[in-house]
């Protein structure tokens, strides 16, 4: 029989394509289960994963520990992540966009290079693990977190490339040669 090496896992490996991964966690909640003896406490965490290009993913998950939970929030989000459609120019989106989760809402509006990013909180670290550097955004309804990151990644992933829309014409440059 072949013997089993450790490490010789391709996913184990720290070249696999998660190693570039950023993992944001948001959150960490303490949650309780009443029982017959008592309470039993348990840690839920929001985890955010993005490859700084355009690729975005959420999870959410709940353990004795936090590190656990974080880990294992963190593999949901790999499974999870969607490609989102980023203007290439300034980093930014190519159009406003809105989104509602529950009582969440979210606009992100795009913005002019050298802005920077303009968001908070959950926002901000979703925002951040995407790879956009120029952007304004507003949370217009609840602060939930959870559902702020929901908002954030629908409102992502309803993006539309400026070629897509409908009577576009991209600019053409003319070159004088003398």
């Amino acid at each position: 029989m072949a013997e089993q090496r450790r490490g010789s896992n391709p996913k184990d490996s720290d070249n696999s394509d998660y190693a570039q991964d950023k993992e944001v966690l948001i959150s960490v909640n303490r949650v309780t289960r009443v029982v017959k003896g008592g309470r039993r406490f348990r840690m839920q965490a929001l985890v955010v994963v993005g490859n700084g290009d355009d690729m975005v993913g959420m999870g959410i998950a709940k353990a004795g520990d936090v590190a656990s939970a974080a880990s294992k929030a963190g593999k949901i989000a790999r499974k999870n992540m969607q490609k989102i459609k980023l203007n290439p120019d300034n980093q930014s989106i190519s159009h406003e966009v809105k989104s509602k989760v529950s009582g969440a809402q979210i606009l992100l509006m795009p913005a002019s290079l050298g802005t920077g990013l303009i968001a908070g909180g959950t926002v901000r670290s979703v925002l951040s693990v995407t790879g956009v550097k120029n952007i304004l955004s507003k949370s217009l309804g609840s602060s939930n977190k959870i559902n702020c990151a929901y908002a954030t990644i629908e409102a992502l992933t309803q993006l539309v490339p400026k070629e897509e829309w409908v009577g576009y014409e991209a600019k053409k440059t003319i070159k004088v040669t003398e």
